[in-house]
């Protein structure tokens, strides 16, 4: 069993700290899930292509709250070691894919939620819309990502389960491909934090989690993030998702 501990940083907020051998034994298991990182299609398409374990079906245990992972490749990178930390606490599963941008969520998410009961959707789209075009212009322009967010907002509330907004990570200030741009991230996450306030969502802000020790955590001149960056982005999700499953079950017993 792996004992946590949280530490305040002293400007009020508080961070989830795992043993030093733990982020070894989650490196290695995010090593398995960042190699796929950038696949964008169903785990089980395509003949011959290797089962990504992040994509894999998971065996339930009943009575545990269900919990449903939506995100890009950040969030591919950092499942696998969230799931190990809620064994036996939570169901955690992640939708069959990349989650590219908000324009691909609305395509996809009536069949991602499917018929489910999920008690709890941690949730991000930003990074794929942000993205610079050979015409220079974004994937999807601001004004279109606020219409698409309370679009996927509206529909996400439907299913009665506790919502958390992963706000998008950072992007190095440097060369990338495809472009993006370090204050491209900032307006992204504020009509986000907008759309997100407006409805009552809770914002798991990995942004300002994983800002401070990006060079530490991120791999050079890329988006992605180390097999330990995963870990410690993984040990985030958690204590957000635990603190809510805790206030839910608060809230169901009144």
């Amino acid at each position: 069993m792996i004992r946590m501990r949280l530490f305040n940083d002293g400007v009020g907020r508080r961070h989830l700290v795992l043993p030093r051998w733990a982020f070894s034994f989650f490196a290695a298991i995010a090593f398995m899930a960042l190699g796929f990182q950038l696949v964008a299609a169903d785990a089980g398409s395509g003949a011959g292509r290797p089962v990504n374990p992040v994509f894999a079906s998971i065996d339930e245990i009943q009575d545990l709250p269900n919990v449903l992972l939506i995100g890009d490749s950040i969030s591919i990178g950092y499942t696998l070691p969230a799931r190990h930390v809620l064994e036996g606490r939570a169901n955690l599963h992640r939708i069959p894919m990349n989650g590219g941008p908000t324009t691909n969520g609305i395509v996809n998410l009536d069949k991602w939620l499917g018929e489910k009961k999920w008690d709890l959707i941690h949730f991000n789209w930003g990074l794929h819309d942000l993205k610079i075009m050979p015409d220079g212009r974004h994937m999807v322009p601001e004004e279109d990502y606020e219409k698409n967010l309370r679009r996927l907002v509206a529909r996400l509330k439907k299913t009665g389960a506790t919502l958390i907004w992963a706000s998008t990570t950072p992007v190095p200030d440097e060369e990338l491909n495809p472009p993006r741009k370090p204050g491209d991230i900032l307006e992204y996450n504020a009509i986000a934090e907008i759309v997100m306030n407006e409805n009552g969502i809770t914002i798991d802000d990995l942004y300002s989690f994983a800002l401070p020790r990006l060079k530490e955590i991120q791999r050079p001149a890329n988006v992605h993030f180390t097999e330990e960056g995963s870990a410690l982005l993984a040990g985030q999700v958690v204590t957000s998702i635990e603190n809510a499953l805790r206030g839910r079950a608060v809230k169901n017993l009144k």
